[in-house]
């Protein structure tokens, strides 16, 4: 069965700095969650879809296991090297039947890992919050970490509240990823999304998941598309970049430039580069 994108990490080093950003790029962020394995977060919510701005703020709580090794020393590494976009996660409805798909086919690197955690309402409240995580394995790829997530409750996590934009984000569109030869990583994304047929071009390749599309492209090909380098891929694939759907391009276009946010015109799309936006190239084009 084809799995949708559930979130897509953007570790940074600096926390407060990365919730400012996504706020000037007109999201609405949620509050300072805290990990007991030492990593904090911010959410931003479209429906299905989130992004989790993440660092180590707590190293000294890491642990010996499975979440601290394949998500929390994962990201502190990560973010030594630089800010960016660190992981894609894939929504699951059954982690153990996903684990033993991933193990089927040589990909599966760790067991279902599950963790709670007490989330917010918008109106303060608490309320708990539980997911069953299994990571996937994919070479080389040493920058890029990949996993399924089942959320427990998933009532108290998503908030039509939380996913009202000032910038008219509607959807995620795409995750796009870069890689050298993108026909190398073909049987890991069948695979991982659970898409049988993907669409093979001369840019690269991709799947079309119930939720977005996962996108692997070409350094030539992502510079022609958004018009900006891609991240160095010396240690393998990359994620790379967000394209977010909005209803209303103009309203985007205000709310970059109301949150002193420099942005270019390319292709029909407005355009955020790395440098920018912490690591991340980020996207928007019409819903």
């Amino acid at each position: 069965m084809a799995r949708g994108l559930d979130h897509l990490v953007h570790a940074v080093r600096d926390l407060d700095a990365g919730a400012a950003l996504y706020r000037r790029l007109g999201f609405t962020v949620g509050a300072r969650n805290r990990h007991s394995w030492g990593t904090h977060n911010h959410v931003l919510q479209t429906p299905g879809f989130f992004v989790e701005i993440l660092t180590l703020a707590e190293p000294d709580k890491l642990g010996e296991d499975g979440i601290s090794r394949f998500f929390g020393r994962f990201n502190g590494a990560f973010i030594e090297r630089h800010d960016g976009l660190a992981m894609m996660i894939l929504e699951s409805r059954d982690a153990a039947a996903d684990r033993d798909a991933f193990a089927a086919v040589d990909i599966a690197a760790s067991d279902v890992l599950r963790f709670e955690r007490e989330g917010r309402r918008p109106d303060g409240s608490a309320v708990k919050v539980a997911f069953s995580l299994a990571f996937a394995r994919c070479t080389p790829a040493a920058d890029a970490g990949f996993a399924v997530c089942q959320q427990h409750f998933p009532e108290n996590f998503w908030n039509p509240a939380f996913q009202q934009h000032t910038n008219g984000v509607t959807a995620i569109a795409a995750a796009v990823l870069v890689a050298d030869n993108p026909s190398d990583y073909h049987i890991f994304l069948s695979a991982f999304s659970g898409v049988r047929s993907l669409q093979s071009t001369s840019s690269g390749v991709s799947a079309a998941t119930p939720r977005g599309d996962i996108q692997i492209m070409d350094p030539q090909a992502y510079e022609s598309h958004f018009g900006h380098r891609p991240p160095s891929l010396d240690r393998g694939l990359r994620i790379a970049a967000m394209r977010f759907r909005t209803r209303d391009l103009g309203a985007c276009r205000e709310a970059l430039t109301a949150g002193d946010v420099a942005f270019a015109e390319h292709m029909g799309r407005l355009v955020v580069s790395a440098g920018e936006a912490l690591g991340a190239t980020i996207v928007f084009e019409p819903a």
